[in-house]
């Protein structure tokens, strides 16, 4: 859907209600310093955007109604913003407007152990999620590398290094508590149907472990990236934390044995917990950011999950096989924990070592998913485009499930370069889509994939994406021109 903001009509009426927002939650809740507001200008994505207007500061799902009705009364733009951790531009204030940090509503999670279910609040970030509930023996498994809030996660439909064995956001979200755009305050699976925080006591109710009971309006809201609704409270699943750990790394003559290896690893439904791939220049960059020693070389992180000794070893055994089946450079398993810690620090912060490779660099990060059929194939001609384009660039990604990223340190203000890495880009995602997969495997659409969208889904689907947003947004005041691509 299309509406055009004039940019001092919303100045205009954000001035005239500044007074209403200091009503609903006391004048420190309504930020308009230009040193606070420029601290929510952008994520950790290439784009350049101004500021908002004003940065709201809401403790309580009940102020976020509040202020939402009177944006959608006076037509003002909302963005929400969590801790700013996106790679695709997707919290940005790209119009001014309101920008809302849901960083203040805060609660302890709260744990139902015997129904593997906890809910939590916005400033919930998944490192506390996993600090408050491990005297529990449970963990929650959705990893995508920064320390993101949960319902941030859930807005972008958030992935990671655990997804081969626990699933994405997408299968880990059981009811989500949402502020649409005039005020209602929706809970997505029923009131009740999970554990609720209230101000003096806590109520809980029968946790269903499934239902067919209407429409699944959760999973509308996972990915939806901030343009149907504010996410105040996501419940979610978590998972027995494994008895046993093992890891090995491995290194290859090229990506495709590597890719190639996965693949096989994946045909004999070996159970493994986490599989990535670095390929030569991120394992340059990570033993230079991370003080590793690794060979440089393609290289697959495996780790391995079980009840027993003997079930992770017997895994990493059948994973030894295959590797050397595959010409395997050496297979280093049997990690101590303090080393597997180290070696997932590395992964985790394999984005800020590719921008160490260029002083002042932002980064530029892509994320195609293809069928693991094409993987081997895909990531080839990716490294052989980057090397043929001399493009600076790192592979590295989650390839158990299909999904990986070329991270360019780039200067976004070089207009030159940037049209030739917005040309790699391009080709990359219609290399992908013509493999069958997708522009974003868990990043998001944001800004930067909108103009893939109806190439992946068709027009069809694109419209009823827009009767869709027209219904719960019908003033397009929610994070407008995100995600959608026009009409």
């Amino acid at each position: 859907m299309r509406r055009v903001f004039s940019t001092q009509a919303i100045q205009t009426a954000i001035e005239k209600s500044l007074p209403d927002f200091e009503k609903v939650a006391g004048s420190s809740a309504v930020r308009t310093q230009e040193s606070v507001r420029r601290q929510f200008a952008r994520d950790e994505s290439h784009f350049i955007s101004p500021p908002p207007a004003v940065v709201l500061e809401p403790t309580n799902v009940e102020q976020v109604s509040k202020f939402m009705k009177i944006c959608n009364d006076r037509g003002i733009p909302v963005v929400p913003f969590g801790t700013g951790t996106g790679l695709e531009g997707g919290s940005m204030s790209t119009l001014g407007g309101v920008c809302i940090s849901t960083q203040q509503i805060i609660g302890e999670p709260q744990l139902r152990e015997q129904d593997f279910v906890c809910s939590v609040k916005p400033s919930t970030t998944r490192i506390a999620l996993n600090d408050a509930i491990k005297h529990s023996g449970l963990f929650f498994p959705v990893d995508p590398g920064a320390d993101a809030s949960v319902c941030g996660m859930v807005a972008t439909s958030a992935s990671g290094t655990n997804a081969i064995r626990y699933g994405t956001m997408k299968e880990n979200v059981i009811n989500l508590e949402v502020v649409l755009a005039d005020g209602t305050i929706l809970d997505t699976k029923g009131k009740g149907r999970c554990p609720r925080f209230a101000p003096f006591q806590l109520r809980f109710t029968k946790t269903c472990r499934k239902s067919s009971a209407g429409f699944n309006f959760t999973e509308l809201f996972v990915g939806s990236e901030g343009t149907l609704g504010v996410i105040t409270q996501a419940t979610v699943k978590v998972h027995p934390r494994p008895q046993f750990f093992s890891a090995a790394v491995c290194a290859f003559s090229s990506v495709h044995q590597a890719a190639s290896t996965v693949v096989e690893i994946l045909q004999w439904s070996i159970p493994v917990a986490r599989i990535e791939l670095l390929d030569t220049v991120q394992v340059q960059a990570s033993n230079a950011y991370s003080n590793l020693s690794l060979r440089e070389a393609p290289t697959l992180f495996i780790e391995f999950h079980g009840s027993s000794e003997k079930e992770v070893a017997d895994q990493t055994a059948a994973v030894e096989d295959i590797c050397k089946s595959h010409e395997a450079l050496d297979f280093d398993s049997g990690a101590s924990p303090d080393k597997m810690a180290n070696l997932w620090k590395a992964r985790h912060n394999a984005y800020y070592a590719a921008l160490a490779l260029r002083k002042g660099a932002r980064g530029f990060t892509t994320d195609v998913c293809v069928p693991i059929s094409k993987l081997a194939d895909v990531i080839s001609e990716t490294r052989a485009d980057l090397d043929e384009h001399e493009i600076l660039g790192t592979v590295v990604g989650h390839v158990g499930d299909g999904n990986f990223h070329v991270i360019l340190p780039t200067i976004e203000e070089d207009k030159t370069e940037h049209r030739k890495i917005q040309s790699f880009s391009d080709r990359l995602v219609r290399r992908a889509l013509a493999a069958d997969g997708t522009c974003t495997g868990e990043h998001g659409i944001g800004l930067g994939k909108r103009k893939y969208l109806r190439e992946e889904l068709g027009e069809n689907t694109i419209r009823l994406m827009h009767t869709v947003k027209k219904a719960l947004d019908p003033k397009n005041i929610l994070n407008p021109g995100k995600v959608l691509p026009e009409l």
